[in-house]
C-alpha cells in the first residue's frame, strides 16, 4: 500500500480503479446503475465536470486562503521556493482545471438538452432551474475567462517567467492577486447557484 501511495500516479490510478470496484458492488447489490445508455453518459459528464471543478475551485481556495496570506510571514531566503516551484505547478493544475471544468460542464448541459435554456437564464422558457444554473454558468465563464486571460498572463509576469522589472512583476502580482480574489467572491454564488439549480427548482 505504500508503494502506492508514495507515488501519485499511483494513487490516482488506484482512486480510479477503486471507482470502478465501487461500481460493479453497487450494480451486482441492487441490480441498478449498470453502465450504458445515456443517462449513464449525461453522469459521467456531470462526474468529470465536479472532479475538475473541484481541483479548480480548490486550488482557487488554496491561492486565498493559504497562499497569498502567508507569503508575508516566508522569509525572503525562502520565497523563491514558492514562486519559483510550487505556484507555477499549482497555477497549471489550477488553469487546466478551469479549462476541464468549462469544457465539461458545456458538454454536460448540451447533453442534457438544456445548453441554450441555460445560456440565456431561462428567459426562453421561463424555467427557474435553467435560470439557475446558467447564472451559475455564466459566473463560471467569467471566471474561467479571469484565470485565463488575466490571472495567467498576469503571474507569468510577477513569478518572472517573463521578463519585467520589479514594478511590472509588482503591479502584475497585485493584478492577479485581485482577480483571483474577484474569482473566490463569485465562486460562492456560482456554486450556489449550481447546486441549486439541482436540488431546489
Amino acid at each position: 500500500m505504500g508503494g502506492i501511495l508514495s507515488n501519485l500516479k499511483s494513487t490516482v490510478i488506484a482512486g480510479f480503479v477503486l471507482t470502478v470496484l465501487m461500481v460493479v458492488v453497487v450494480v451486482g447489490l441492487t441490480g441498478e446503475g449498470a453502465p450504458g445508455g445515456s443517462n449513464w453518459i449525461a453522469f459521467m459528464w456531470r462526474w468529470l465536470h465536479v472532479l475538475s471543478a473541484v481541483m479548480w475551485i480548490g486550488l482557487l481556495w488554496y491561492f486565498n486562503f493559504v497562499q497569498i496570506p502567508n507569503m508575508p510571514n516566508i522569509p525572503d531566503d525562502q520565497k523563491p521556493a514558492i514562486s519559483k516551484v510550487i505556484a507555477p505547478a499549482a497555477l497549471w493544475w489550477f488553469r487546466w482545471g478551469a479549462m476541464a471544468t468549462i469544457v465539461t460542464g458545456l458538454l454536460l448541459a448540451r447533453g442534457n438538452g438544456y445548453l441554450m435554456e441555460a445560456m440565456t437564464l431561462g428567459l426562453t422558457d421561463g424555467v427557474a432551474k435553467h435560470t439557475a444554473i446558467g447564472i451559475g454558468m455564466w459566473l463560471g465563464i467569467i471566471m474561467w475567462f479571469n484565470v485565463w486571460f488575466i490571472i495567467w498572463p498576469n503571474q507569468k509576469i510577477a513569478l518572472g517567467m517573463v521578463e519585467a522589472d520589479a514594478d511590472a512583476k509588482a503591479a502584475s502580482a497585485r493584478k492577479a492577486m485581485l482577480f483571483s480574489r474577484t474569482n473566490t467572491m463569485l465562486s460562492f454564488p456560482m456554486l450556489f447557484a449550481m447546486v441549486s439549480a439541482q436540488n431546489i427548482f
